[in-house]
């Protein structure tokens, strides 16, 4: 069985829609296929939250009727008979009547979790609909039976695995499943989600609980790209990756691939194909456990980030200095992206301003601290990069007229990472393309 994953730019539009049901009927294999909303939905449903957050419900109001005007226009153009445009009504009635309800109670975080899941339900019921339309048969999977979260936020891959499992035993024989991606169960039994993108993660996680044969992850490119296709001019998809080289490129930036998806893949070795909607012949990426190609493979850039500096002479070379800042780190569950240490001074990085201001009052204890925000993350990532004679060089010398604030090298065998000043990122971007790359 495989695994087939589509965005929401795949099925955001009626001939888009078709075309996924042409992809998915295809093949014999039996196929589970995960759709994310229709492109701009979820924007939309945040919107929504945000306004019913602030208490302006004429707003909310008006953003409801906005995007129920989309889906009004969308159904009548992807169904053809009047009994499936009739369904459809019903299914968009029923969400958006769920939507207008909200209006009238109080607002919670719990609620919030209910608007950001109308988009994937919306698109999986009408692909649903077409699917019955055309005498396809297909099993509905709802996501909620058996997607969880601990209370942790993390995803429950052995309950998960139990429940699809005897899902499917149940419907044994059958060879199409569309289910919702993004969406799941959290440990109080109420609606939540996997974050945004999280829809590769669901994905990913249905592969990894059924042993699938693959896991394909389909948007409108070709594959993961050697650099940015938006920044730089010359780029060139990548037929290859190993799962730590896609898990690097993601975490740091290719917007392609949710940088939670990798590992749940990695862990029953399902490789992973990256593939073009918009052109399904096209080779893409293929994500796999090893690869035998050396050297730098890709480079991506990671926005937003904040580099914090702590200076402490009275604690030079000090036994559990180290362990007192990563303390505060872990106390504000934030993450830590770089780090670079010197005699007296520690630099870190970190992309999750939530608790800033906390984090350094108890930064302030240890000594001196400064902050830069509005950094860049240059990553350049290839198999055993930093064991590649001349790979660094190469990095160095594209780099010769941008101030380059810290240097991550050797902490992986895939990854060297350079941390700049966000103004200089496509100049850095550029001269690395023109730099690394043989073309």
């Amino acid at each position: 069985m495989k695994i087939m994953k589509f965005g929401g730019t795949s099925v955001g539009r009626p001939e888009r829609m078709h075309q996924v049901k042409s992809l998915v009927t295809r093949g014999d294999e039996p196929t589970i296929v995960v759709l994310s909303a229709l492109s701009g939905t979820t924007n939309a449903l945040v919107g929504i939250g945000d306004a019913l957050a602030a208490g302006d419900k004429e707003l909310a109001k008006d953003r409801i009727d906005t995007l129920l005007a989309h889906y009004e226009a969308f159904y009548p153009a992807l169904l053809d008979t009047k009994e499936a445009q009739e369904k459809a009504a019903a299914i968009v009635r029923e969400h958006f009547e769920f939507l207008n309800i909200l209006l009238k109670i109080s607002f919670n975080e719990a609620i919030n979790r209910d608007i950001l899941a109308q988009g994937e339900l919306l698109s999986t019921k009408l692909f649903y609909t077409l699917l019955e339309e055309l005498d396809i048969p297909a099993v509905f999977l709802p996501a909620l039976d058996f997607m969880s979260i601990d209370e942790n936020s993390e995803p429950e891959l052995g309950k998960i695995s139990e429940k699809l499992g005897a899902i499917l035993e149940k419907n044994a024989g059958a060879r199409l499943f569309v289910t919702q991606g993004y969406i799941c169960k959290n440990h109080k039994n109420e609606v939540d989600n996997l974050k945004r993108g999280g829809s590769d993660y669901t994905a990913s996680l249905i592969a990894a609980a059924i042993n699938a044969s693959v896991c394909e992850i389909w948007t409108d490119i070709d594959g993961m790209h050697n650099n940015d296709p938006r920044i730089v001019d010359r780029t060139r998809p990548i037929a290859e990756l190993s799962f730590d080289e896609a898990a690097e490129l993601a975490y740091f930036g290719a917007k392609i691939l949710h940088p939670a998806s990798i590992w749940p893949a990695q862990l029953n070795n399902v490789p992973v194909r990256l593939l073009n909607t918009m052109e399904p012949s096209a080779h893409g990426t293929l994500i796999k456990e090893k690869v035998e190609t050396t050297g730098v493979k890709a480079i991506a850039a990671k926005d937003g980030i904040t580099a914090i500096k702590i200076k402490s002479s009275r604690m030079l070379l000090a036994y559990g200095f180290l362990r007192r800042i990563f303390e505060v780190f872990e106390k504000y569950k934030t993450p830590i992206d770089m780090i670079t240490t010197s005699e007296v001074a520690v630099s870190v990085t970190i992309d999750d301003l939530n608790h800033l201001d906390q984090i350094l009052a108890e930064l302030q204890v240890l000594g001196t601290v400064e902050v830069d925000q509005n950094q860049t993350i240059i990553c350049i990532v290839g198999n055993m990069v930093s064991e590649t004679k001349g790979a660094i060089k190469s990095v160095m010398d594209s780099l010769t007229e941008i101030p380059v604030r810290m240097v991550s090298y050797g902490g992986s065998r895939h990854n060297v990472s350079i941390l700049v000043d966000a103004k200089y990122k496509v100049q850095a971007l550029q001269n690395l393309n023109n730099g690394v790359f043989t073309w």
